[in-house]
Parts: C-alpha cells; structure tokens; sequence
C-alpha cells in the first residue's frame, strides 16, 4: 500500500506539476463604497416643505450627515458609504419622523415623507421601513454587519468564510476553496477597490480577518457595467475605520480544543473631520486545512498580520480614503497515516500585503469623481518533503500588481449615469522544482524560474433610468483588453429591469449580461514543457473565460421581512476549474470547454421578533455541469461525451438560524446548515449522502468593559467524507467539532 502511494503520488504529481505556475483568473471590477439617498418632504396636502431639516445617522458609528430640503422639498445625500442608517426628518410644526434604511454600492435609495401637523405634545413617528433592498437595481445584494459576524458562530476566526457561507445561497467551502453560485473566481474589494488577484487557486488563505469588516455587501449576478466580470460574486469589504468609538481600543483573546487562538488587538477614534482604525493579528491551530481522513494529522497553521484604515474630510467636496493590510500564513498540508509514517512534510507558506488610497471628490450635488490607484503583493510558497520520499516538489510564486481606478457619476433626477475605468499592470516571479525518484527508481531534478508580465485595462459606461417611480431601468457596456501570454478583448453588454409592483411595495427584477475572464499570465516552457512531452503530454494554452447570464427574481417585503426569491441561468465558454497536487489540498487551474449552472435561490431575513430575535434563512438548489475536453492547462481528463456533473455540484444548500439579544446584555446564535452532498467521485451521477451540521454560540458583557463568549462549531462532532473527486477536487472530511472561549476587554487611551 505504501508503494502505491508512493507511485500514485508521483505520476499525479508529474502530471499535475506540469502545470504550475498556472495562475487563476484576473480580478476585474470597478466598484464603490458609497450609494446616495434622494427625497422629498411634503404636509398632509402633498405641499412641498421647504427648509425641513433631515439628518442621517449610522446603526453602528457616529457616522452623521445633516442636510435641509430646497423649495421644492427634495434633498440629496451624496457618497453614503454601505450600511445601515436612520433618517429622521424634522420641520417647525410638524411631528418628526424617523425611518431606518439600508445603503448599498451603486445606487440611489429614493424616499417620500408625508408630514402631519404636530399635537400640543411633540412627538416621533417611527416609521417601517417601506423600501424594499435593491429597489432600483435588478442585482441581488446582501449585506452583513459587524454584529453578525461578532455573533454568528465561527464567523469571526481569522481563515473563516462562515460569515459568507451562513448568510450568502449557494456558497459553501470544499477542499478549502470557497465556491458561490458554481464557480471559485470571486471578486474582493476594499472600500470599493479591487484587490486584483489572479492566483486564487495557489492559494488557501483569506485576504481579510472577519474582525476588520464593517460591512459586507455580496453582489450575486446580475452586475452593472460598472463591477466588473468576476460571475459568480463580488465582496465588497467596507471596513472597520474608528467612527464608532472615541480613543477606544479592544483586546480579543481566544482559546480552544486544536490549541486555537484567534487573538487580536485594534483601536481607533475620529472627530468630525478624521477618522482611524488599526489592527494587529495572531492565529495558530493544530487544525487548519481540510483533512483527507478522519484523523487529524499534520495539520497546523498559524500567521499574523495587520490592518489599518484612515478617512480624512479634506473639505466638505472632498474626501480622503486610505486601506492598507497585510498577513503571513503558514499551512501544514495535512497527511493521511500512510503519509504520516512515510515522513511527509508538505507546507504552504502565503504572504499578502495590499495599499489603495481614495480620493472622492463632489463637483456639485449632480457630479461625483473617485479616484483610487492600488497595490497588491502575493505570494504563495509550497513546499513538498521531504526529496528522500517519492518525488518532493517546490512551487514559489510572487506577483506583483500595481493600477488604478476611476468613475465619474452623474445623477439628474430621472438618471444615475456612470462611466469609469479600471486598469493593472501586473508582474509575476515564478519558481518549480522538482526532484526525487521515479518508480523505476530514475532519479528526477528539474527546476525552471520565470519572469512574466501582462496589463488589463477596462472601460465602462452605463444609465440607471427611472422614468416613473415604480420602473428602473439598466443599461450599460464594459470594454475589457487583456494582455499577458497572448491578447484578448471583450465588449460585454448587460440590462436590466426591476418592476416596483404599486401598493404591494413587491420588486420583480431581470437581467441579462456577458462577461469576460482574464486568463492567467504564466505558460509552460523549457524544462517543464520539455518533460511535459516526453510524458505524452502537451500544454494547451489557457484563454480567458465567457459567461452569458440570465437572471429573473422577486423581492418581497412582507411585515417588516424581506424575502429574496431568484433564478439564474449561467453557460459558459473556456470554463475555469483546477487540479489538485495529489492529495494535497494545493490546486492548478485548467479551462473545461462548457459549462452551465442553473439554480434556484431564495433569502429571508426577519425583523426583531419578540423585541429580541432576528432569523435569517439562505436556501440554493442549483445544478452545475461541464462538457467537452480540457481546453487549458495540462491534463489527461476524458470527459464524457455529453453533460457532466462537477465534483463541486450539490444540489440543496440550506443555511439557517437565528441571532437573540438576551436581557442582562447577553446574546445567544444558532447556525444550521444543510448540504445534501456533492458528486461521488467517479460514481457520478451519483452523490454523497447528505449532512446537517449545528453551530452555537454565547456571549455576555459584564459593565462597558468586559465580554466573555464561547462559540462551537459542528457541536455534534459529526465527521463525515465531504468530498471525494480524484480529478479536481480530492478527499476531504468535514471539519471537527471546534469549541473555543472569547474574552474581550475594551479600554480607552
């Protein structure tokens, strides 16, 4: 058995390790932070009210804006950054009013206030919330706050994507990549700047601590020109920048079974003018990566990193944004027994450091300008052992990408036009080695280095037209030129509807649009090209994906919920997927030449029942397939010869629970979620059996000061084969039952 490791180990890893240096897709998207609230104000006989005075007021900061109604009535708010608010209106004899609402990236949230005539008594109307989210947009959106993920068990360890897989349909992580909507290419903004990163498949860890999010907005389909083409979802980070605190500062010490940490200490402040955040980071676990048995061996990880975040209010037009972040991680490549008594040592090592600055500035109440050049370095580094055992590999690559993004809105009362610009140049170091022996016992030592480069630049322009209140209308074009291994261009266009049904408030939205994917800037030439061929095989170059969606969907307010109802077809040309370095949870990407993904979601969140409780619900039934041979990339994959089903198809995804506040300022969560199984490895169309897991959490605060939590993961410890597919994915059980205590003290300075 242990020879048969060894071969199998070698011929997947010469087969696979052809490969390297293969890189993911390029991250396109040309996004914002901010959205705009536009109203009007009348009296009882629909008369304007000129001079009212109306202030919005972040849920979760001292974030204020204060503005007063022009002779017509209306006011604007421009550049309100993502998150939830309340807008209260008040005008000399009349009674105030006070309405909460949530702002997301792109759009214009249009509101009425009827005033009545106060009593001799003042008083507040609070009124219910009559916006449905995405009135004007047919995108599908959801919003996650700080609180969530501070409360949602599991959600905020540092390599955690639970915030996501909780609240987003259709997401779920296997063999430790995060897959939404059928596809892994997602695309990670920062306060509405990309962080371009075409190498996802090399690498495992997460970009940002969930314990530096605000907010997070996830775009699902459905995109304007303006967000680029990563298909399958956009994650917009509005993060954490001190408006919620004066000179305050925490420090969050965790401990639990694995040896777990999740430590960090941050603080921040602002005045009216200035605000800042920073962050420092430590993380280690005796359980990391996903293992290939029950048994958890040679799977410890641990890093560190830092955050820091400032906004300064130069003017009143003009406003400066700077993010800055980076992180190391360490990632044993966990064993099965017999690797373990064979000695086997493979590590991942992963480093990321990103800077953007913005600079917005507000010509008038109609034109807005956001200027944002950018930053990124990541590197990856496996390194297989140890040489004496089979074949022990080493793949380092580290990219560098430097760009800049700019938009241009302007917003007349029936239109939100926007054109803009996103562009990278992009340089990549690159290093493969392999050495070892065959099984004839032939001794193997190659080693080959690189240098590439490549540029993307895209255009944008497009309308968002309301020709009456209940119609919008979305229309738009994004150019994209890629050029790396060889060059490419795209125009893509998108539109889009959402139908604001009269008195039910009830939203039903549409869309179509084409995409374009980068392809990645690295090839195989010399040494390994060379032992590719002397092996039978041959290199195919990569090209960059095409994706045509379709989308229809209902938004539902009923009660104070809002219920999310859509339906997206997705076909696919040049499909990107990746293979696995035999069982070692480090992936290579190649190109399938179709694809389809139909699914079927539905979201459902709830107002505070009982004064106390909030439920959330995120449902996907979907179907994901491939057809046709490998069209990039290396690989000896013979598909069938119709429709096939991808080892990360899963038909239902159900996730689940409810957050309570509790008296004496205690909280309480429960998580479950449901995954009926993904293909069974060559026994397709067959799939595994189906699985629940539960999460819980606790929390309490003593005074202002202290708060003492403890969070479980899988607490029925149910381990179970949660992928299995020897072509793309490999074996992977689900994670274990993970409990840990959370201690948090906050202080000023």
């Amino acid at each position: 058995m242990g020879h048969r490791r060894i071969v199998t180990r070698y011929l997947l890893a010469s087969r696979v390790l052809m490969s390297a240096l293969v890189l993911c897709w390029a991250s396109q998207a040309s996004a914002s932070v901010f959205g705009d609230i536009r109203g009007i104000v009348f009296d009882p006989q629909h008369r304007a009210i000129a001079g009212a005075n109306i202030r919005v007021r972040s849920k979760s900061s001292d974030f204020v804006k204060n503005i007063q109604s022009d002779a017509a009535g209306q006011f604007l708010f421009r550049a309100i950054p993502i998150g939830e608010y309340t807008i209260t209106i008040e005008a000399a004899g009349f009674k105030s009013i006070e309405q909460p609402i949530t702002v997301v990236s792109g759009s214009v949230s249009v509101l009425s206030f009827r005033m009545t005539i106060a009593p001799l008594s003042q008083r507040v109307d609070v009124v219910a919330t009559n916006e449905t989210a995405q009135m004007d947009s047919p995108t599908p959106i959801t919003l996650i706050g700080r609180q969530e993920i501070a409360h949602t068990p599991g959600s905020d360890r540092t390599n955690s994507v639970a915030f996501i897989t909780t609240y987003v349909p259709g997401s779920y992580l296997t063999h430790n990549q995060l897959h939404v909507r059928g596809g892994h290419q997602v695309t990670w903004l920062i306060d509405g700047v990309p962080v371009p990163n075409t190498n996802i498949a090399d690498t495992v860890g997460a970009q940002f601590d969930p314990k530096d999010i605000e907010y997070l907005e996830v775009q699902r389909g459905s995109y304007s020109s303006e967000f680029g083409d990563r298909t399958y979802a956009i994650f917009n980070v509005a993060p954490r920048n001190g408006f919620e605190r004066q000179r305050g500062a925490e420090l969050l010490l965790t401990y639990g079974n694995f040896n777990q940490t999740n430590d960090q200490f941050n603080f921040g402040s602002h005045t009216k003018r200035l605000g800042y955040y920073g962050s420092i980071t430590f993380n280690r676990s005796d359980y990391g990566l996903e293992t290939p048995t029950e048994e958890v061996l040679h799977a410890q990880t641990k890093g560190g990193g830092g955050f820091a975040s400032l906004i300064f209010n130069l003017s009143s037009k003009d406003q400066l944004r700077f993010v800055s972040g980076a992180r190391r991680d360490f990632f044993q490549v966990p064993n099965d027994t017999n690797n373990q008594a064979l000695g086997i040592n493979d590590e991942q090592r992963e480093t990321d450091v990103f800077t953007n600055f913005s600079w917005v500035h507000t010509f008038n109440t109609k034109v807005l300008l956001t200027v944002a050049p950018f930053y990124h370095f990541n590197r990856a580094d496996f390194v297989g052992g140890p040489a004496a055992v089979a074949v022990s590999a080493r793949n380092r690559r580290a990219s560098n990408y430097a760009g800049v993004q700019t938009s241009l809105s302007f917003l007349t009362g029936r239109h939100n036009a926007k054109a803009g610009f996103f562009g990278f140049y992009q340089r990549d170091s690159n290093f493969f080695g392999l050495r070892g022996d065959d099984p004839n016992g032939v001794p193997i030592s190659l080693e080959q280095s690189q240098k590439l480069s490549g540029n993307l630049e895209a255009a944008f322009a497009e309308d968002q037209f309301k020709p009456n209140t209940w119609l919008a209308l979305t229309g738009g074009l994004r150019f994209t030129r890629f050029q790396g291994a060889l060059t490419e261009t795209a125009t893509n266009p998108r539109v889009g509807i959402a139908i604001n049904v009269p008195h039910l408030r009830w939203v039903l939205h549409g869309f179509y649009g084409r995409y374009y994917q980068a392809p990645p800037l690295s090839t195989v030439s010399g040494p390994l090209l060379e032992l590719a061929l002397r092996k039978g095989f041959d290199f195919i170059p990569l090209r960059g994906e095409r994706d045509e969606e379709h989308q229809f969907g209902l938004s539902i307010p009923l009660r104070g919920w809002i219920i999310d109802t859509d339906y997206f077809r997705t076909g696919t040309k040049n499909f990107f997927d990746h293979n696995q370095l035999a069982n070692s949870n480090i992936f290579f990407p190649l190109t399938i030449e179709r694809a389809r993904i139909r699914a079927f979601e539905i979201t459902a969140r709830s107002p505070l029942l009982f004064g106390r409780a909030e439920f959330h619900l995120a449902y996907s039934r979907q179907k994901i397939e491939g057809q046709g041979a490998v069209t990039g990339g290396l690989t000896d994959f013979s598909p069938p010869a119709d429709f096939f089903l991808l080892d990360h198809d899963q038909r239902h995804t159900l996730s689940t629970g409810l957050l309570i506040n509790l008296p004496s300022r205690a909280f309480a969560s429960t998580t479950i979620r449901y995954g009926s199984g993904f293909v069974d490895g060559d026994n397709s169309p067959n799939h595994l059996p189906g699985h629940t897991l539960i999460d819980v959490s606790f929390g309490k605060n003593f005074g202002e000061k202290w708060l003492l939590a403890i969070q479980a993961v899988n607490v029925m410890n149910r381990r179970f084969l949660l992928d299995n597919s020897e072509t793309f994915g490999g074996t992977h059980f689900v994670e274990p039952r993970q409990i840990y205590v959370e201690v948090k003290y906050r202080f000023h300075y």
